[in-house]
């Protein structure tokens, strides 16, 4: 199947300066779906810090999970960007609102992580797997299951919808908001992959990301 951004299924991560929670929430994905899932992830800021890596609080909290931050260099947010992403997803309404403003045609495939998430857990099962189709893969559930959650979409308080931006903020802060998107990610991976039953399923056997939340 061949998607907006050509064969892969493209998700564009957006936050502010691209290196604290847009980054984190790219490298766990990238974690969550492997080579030969069909989904390609990467991100961008809307006031970049462009060329610099991931803060070093954000970088501990991935390598505690067993993800790394090797090699990442921050990106300004382009038009381009958005309108060959088949799925955008930011860390707040705020960067949501300002990737619809650019792009005006992406309003109904960006969303917040959180709110993603949340309206993926209300997705029936059954009707993703239908909709997705037998023996898909992680990119055509993926692609089925945005419009289903779509439907989801409801006001909530922007608190719910929202990650807490950390930089230059204490390492409490950080862990709060890495807690955020971490649940987040998990949510949805879970979804996509078809593993919401109880019990520990380990996306990458080499990382340790496991879609189970910790208790």
């Amino acid at each position: 199947m061949a998607y907006r951004s050509g064969e892969d299924y493209t998700i564009l991560v957006v936050c502010t300066g691209n290196v604290c929670r847009s980054p984190a929430i790219e490298r766990l994905l990238r974690s969550a779906f492997v080579a030969g899932s069909g989904i390609d992830v990467h991100s961008a800021g809307t006031g970049a810090l462009v060329g610099e890596p991931v803060q070093p609080p954000m970088v501990k909290l991935l390598q505690r999970h067993g993800v790394t931050a090797d090699g990442f260099a921050a990106r300004a947010l382009t038009e381009p960007m958005v309108s060959g992403a088949d799925l955008v997803l930011t860390a707040t309404r705020a960067h949501r609102a300002d990737v619809v403003e650019r792009v005006p045609a992406a309003v109904r495939r960006t969303f917040t992580v959180r709110e993603l998430a949340r309206m993926a857990e209300a997705v029936d099962p059954a009707e993703l797997d239908a909709a997705a189709g037998a023996d898909a893969r992680p990119a055509e559930r993926l692609a089925a299951l945005v419009p289903l959650a779509s439907r989801q979409r409801a006001q909530v308080p922007a608190e719910l919808d929202d990650v807490v931006d950390p930089y230059r903020r204490s390492e409490e802060v950080y862990e709060e908001s890495f807690g955020q998107l971490l649940l987040a990610v998990r949510t949805i991976a879970r979804t996509v992959l078809g593993v919401r039953a109880a019990g520990s399923v380990r996306v990458e056997p080499s990382t340790g990301f496991s879609t189970r939340s910790r208790h």
